[in-house]
């Protein structure tokens, strides 16, 4: 079988559009009902929608930087090479997820990462893609979305230097 699925194959198949942080996306689910303000931990600065999924598509060579959310959210991987998901979570500890298809390489299909964690990922293969699904709950609204800072990363996190070097 011949493997037709290109970056533009998947652009164009599931209308996605760039992503302010990098690659591309489609938002596919948004609940319509929502928790109110006052049943969220305070760190919410309003209500918000049960949950949400996306697909993103993310292009070797254009890393989805570090940023972090208020909610947490799964990863799912569809389509395309390995991803590797860089986490600093919220006490410093680091680790690395590969999403892909082949468990005996370590592999895993679906990745969660916990609220407040600084995260990015990067395409194993420098010459092709990575599709997958983000599914966040409650669900995402921009204001919970921050872009890291490379200075303040580096300031708090020094022995990490080249992983924050890489996705900021």
């Amino acid at each position: 079988m011949t493997d037709y699925r290109t970056v533009n194959y998947w652009v164009k198949k599931l209308n996605l559009k760039p992503h302010p942080e990098s690659g591309y996306y489609s938002e596919i689910y948004r609940s319509e009902e929502k928790i109110s303000k006052n049943y969220l931990p305070e760190r919410y600065s309003g209500g918000r929608c049960f949950g949400t999924s996306i697909y993103y598509l993310i292009v070797a060579g254009k890393a989805s930087k570090f940023h972090r959310i208020k909610s947490d959210e799964i990863w799912h991987f569809y389509d395309g090479q390995v991803i590797e998901i860089h986490i600093i979570d919220e006490n410093g500890s680091y680790k690395k997820i590969k999403l892909g298809r082949n468990p005996e390489n370590n592999e895993q299909f679906q990745a969660v990462i916990e609220r407040n964690s600084w995260f990015g990922a990067i395409v194993v293969n420098d010459k092709d893609y990575s599709l997958i699904g983000c599914t966040v709950a409650p669900g995402f609204d921009f204001d919970d979305f921050e872009l890291a800072d490379r200075n303040k990363l580096l300031e708090r996190y020094p022995e990490k230097r080249e992983i924050i070097e890489i996705l900021t």
